[in-house]
């Protein structure tokens, strides 16, 4: 029976049988990537352009589909696990700091430049990605240390903390579950903090004289409600599905949308109904077009 001292790679989840389905699953893949990347690097590109405004698992999966590989190294498993981990953890946390900033300036307008200037921001800021390299390392060395004793073959497309486990000793793994339980607990806390926050910014929408200012708030928030939403109640069920519920295909489908698909509506959710923003990246572009 293996262990972890004689696994150097994982092999991860094909994401179909024939190879016709692997190259299309490739294109789909790569074009998601790009326009995720395009979105957040003409932000990122705008940001660095304009003084004015402050600075926001695919690439492993794709290759794998398109020379039909499904090797990780035990390295690289852990590595795309921390980052995985790091970044998901971070965008939650962003997220949830977006919920106040837009509450506090719905709800408490006079009040903006001081609940939320620079200084404040950045602390904020920096407590999220804190928070997101605490947490990762957490699940990375507490899933790592674990004895795996049923074999390297990990059901998903990625390392993922559920699929880890599952190939550990189930009676060593009890501190990695309640890690995640105690994770999880605190993503809830989180997102009851949101809801309580859109639910007084709707009340304060609602009583709104102008209907282009509340068309126009409803438009901002919604995009960013829903994400949320989405990304916590996949996120939760791939984490808590029971063992009893055995479906790769499930498993599949909850894994795209809490990995692929929020960073993919960033560009959406973050900046693009923005002022400032849509003001840097005309400038930006009329740059790159002379």
């Amino acid at each position: 029976m293996p262990n972890s001292s004689s696994i150097s790679e994982f092999l991860l989840l094909p994401l179909a049988d024939t190879r016709q389905l692997q190259l299309l699953h490739f294109w789909l893949f790569l074009g998601i990537y790009l326009a995720a990347l395009l979105g957040n690097g003409l932000i990122s590109t705008a940001v660095a352009c304009d003084p004015r405004l402050i600075s926001t698992t695919l690439p492993k999966a794709m290759p794998n589909a398109l020379w039909d590989n499904r090797a990780i190294s035990y390295t690289g498993c852990a590595a795309q696990l921390f980052f995985f981990t790091f970044f998901m953890s971070a965008e939650y946390s962003l997220l949830t700091i977006m919920s106040y900033d837009r509450y506090v300036a719905i709800c408490k307008p006079l009040h903006y430049g001081t609940l939320m200037d620079s200084r404040a921001c950045a602390t904020m800021a920096a407590a999220a990605w804190g928070t997101g390299v605490l947490n990762s390392l957490l699940h990375t060395a507490s899933t790592f240390s674990l004895p795996l004793c049923q074999g390297n073959v990990v059901n998903q497309f990625f390392c993922e903390i559920p699929q880890i486990l599952k190939l550990s000793c189930s009676e060593s793994n009890l501190r990695e579950v309640v890690f995640l339980i105690f994770t999880i607990s605190l993503d809830v806390g989180c997102y009851v903090f949101i809801v309580v926050s859109y639910v007084q910014i709707f009340v304060a929408v609602l009583r709104m004289p102008s209907e282009q200012g509340r068309r126009k708030a409803f438009s901002t928030c919604l995009p960013h409600l829903a994400v949320v939403s989405l990304f916590l109640s996949t996120g939760a069920f791939a984490y808590l599905k029971p063992p009893s519920i055995p479906s790769p295909l499930l498993d599949l489908t909850v894994a795209l949308l809490y990995s692929v698909v929020p960073p993919t509506l960033n560009p959406i959710i973050y900046s693009m109904r923005n002022r400032e923003i849509k003001h840097a990246l005309r400038k930006v572009l009329q740059y790159g077009q002379k």
